[in-house]
């Protein structure tokens, strides 16, 4: 698929219609990196966008390896498939264009996939910038946009099914999308079961779709394939997080999509604990966990209502996964 590593690291930025502070500020992060330049390469993916920045929006934060490639085809997925495909890296690190690296990152990984032969996926910890202070009850969703600090233990997955287990598990500390750094091997071997079977594109996020899958996809496949994953706290970025994000009616809908891809992704891996359902089983599952949740009661229990609701969408289309 592409020619031989011959850097160290390929930076791989999907972009739609990008925030221009928030991809300058991402720009920038890259910019302060302690890696030498000469070593690692910048790749902005503009995925389909009706507007996208210049060089000259970008001004001095754009890192000076940094190239633009276009990827018409809408989706989070068509655009890292863009930029595995072009990449020059021996490590390919995904960051998203509201990720602010520390500036130790991409040494760190070069560290660690150097040190474990067997590595496959990296990531470590995301921790929020948030543009307006949370309110209480908001607490609980952060973890849905992309946020966690598991402490300062490095942890370890070398397989998908764990001795005695009955089936798959998939390890709660695997990497988020934010920051994974992959090995260029395991990049393509993900790539090349996903050009085999483009349904897998559907699991994740496409313009307002807000599916989630992708990231579980990719870890899936990693260790389907023999590798480890792991979380490593060296690995540290900040997420920018707008106020927008922390609307009701946005958690909800984020809620609803990621439950459904979530049950689709785990379908598509032979790792579900859930049985399919009929369709039509859905609308009385929803009305009775209306009540289960109590959604009326306020913003919290109408998006764990949301996520419950999502979860019966993901389990009805398991056959179409």
């Amino acid at each position: 698929m592409t020619a031989t590593a011959s850097l160290a690291v390929t930076v791989v930025v999907p972009s739609h219609n990008p925030h221009l502070g928030r991809l300058r500020a991402t720009l920038n992060g890259l910019r302060g990196q302690s890696l030498a330049p000469e070593l690692w390469e910048t790749l902005l993916v503009d995925n389909a966008s009706s507007s996208f920045p210049s060089g000259r929006d970008l001004g001095g934060d754009a890192p000076a390896n940094l190239r633009v490639l276009l990827e018409p085809r809408l989706g989070l997925t068509s655009a890292r498939l863009a930029g595995i495909r072009a990449a020059k890296g021996a490590v390919i690190v995904f960051v998203d264009d509201d990720n602010i690296l520390a500036p130790g990152y991409l040494a760190e990984a070069v560290r660690l996939f150097g040190r474990d032969g067997r590595l496959g996926a990296a990531g470590g910890k995301s921790v929020p910038a948030l543009e307006s202070p949370p309110l209480p009850w908001q607490g609980e969703f952060l973890p849905l946009l992309a946020v966690r600090d598991l402490g300062e233990a490095e942890l370890l997955a070398t397989t998908f099914r764990p001795a005695g287990a009955a089936r798959k598990q998939y390890p709660p500390f695997a990497p988020i999308g934010a920051g994974m750094a992959l090995r260029r091997e395991s990049a393509l071997e993900w790539a090349a079961g996903v050009e085999r079977d483009p349904g897998r594109r559907r699991l994740d996020r496409s313009g307002l779709d807000l599916a989630s899958g992708g990231d579980n996809d990719v870890v899936m496949t990693v260790l389907e394939n023999g590798w480890s994953v792991g979380y490593f706290p060296g690995l540290r970025l900040d997420h920018v997080i707008p106020a927008a994000r922390l609307d009701t009616g946005y958690l909800a809908r984020l809620n609803r999509a990621m439950q459904r891809s979530w049950v689709q992704v785990l379908a598509r891996h032979d790792a579900s604990p859930w049985k399919p359902i009929p369709g039509w089983t859905v609308a009385p599952r929803r009305i009775k966990a209306w009540f289960a949740y109590r959604a009326w009661a306020g913003p919290a229990c109408r998006i764990r209502w949301q996520g419950a609701c999502g979860h019966f969408e993901g389990r009805a289309d398991i056959r179409r996964c």
